[in-house]
């Protein structure tokens, strides 16, 4: 890839330790990725990775219509206990944006389901793609993984990385989020 800014490397602390942390722009679509690590990165033959993609509304403010917040803190307490990284992938709402995610979001309250929506909107189910997480992953020098991932899409997409263990992230589902695991287990292929 070109045309990538890479950032300086920072200290990280957070409620699940002490991480390093550094920022990947794609300059062309001015999009902004993080690298998120423990400091004996380099030292793990088979580091545990996480490619979490972005999900403001879980990540952030907490909803409940999902998981991607829960998924988010397992994966950093379990990378913090065994060392290596998560790439916080840039791409909202399976990369349709935050704009058409809320949308989506109105239209799954009138009874459609995520794929449905997306649907609805004129997207794919899954509109994400990889080519930074690669790059990513071999600027670290990172060739071999243990991949935290309930999504088989991640495991076809990341081609010329080995993939030696897929290790689920198994959250309880709620009230507000059963019917879309369902949906991703049933329509998406996901590992749940």
């Amino acid at each position: 890839m070109k045309n990538i800014e890479i950032s300086n490397i920072a200290t990280l602390p957070t409620k699940h330790g002490t991480f390093q942390i550094q920022a990947f722009k794609e300059i062309d679509i001015c999009k902004e990725h993080l690298a998120i690590f423990t400091s004996n990165l380099s030292t793990l033959d088979k580091p545990l990775v996480r490619v979490h993609s972005e999900c403001l509304t879980g990540d952030a403010l907490g909803s409940l219509k999902c998981d991607c917040g829960e998924q988010l803190d397992f994966a950093l307490e379990k990378i913090y206990q065994e060392g290596g990284m998560l790439i916080y992938h840039r791409q909202e709402g399976r990369n349709i944006g935050l704009l058409n995610k809320v949308n989506a979001y109105a239209l799954q309250d009138k009874g459609l389901d995520t794929v449905e929506a997306n649907h609805q909107l004129g997207f794919r189910a899954d509109e994400r793609t990889y080519e930074i997480v690669e790059f990513i992953l071999k600027h670290f020098g990172i060739s071999k993984l243990q991949l935290l991932t309930n999504n088989p899409s991640k495991i076809e997409n990341l081609k010329d990385i080995e993939i030696t263990a897929r290790i689920p992230i198994i959250i309880k589902p709620n009230k507000y989020n059963k019917d879309y695991l369902k949906t991703k287990k049933e329509q998406m292929g996901h590992f749940l």
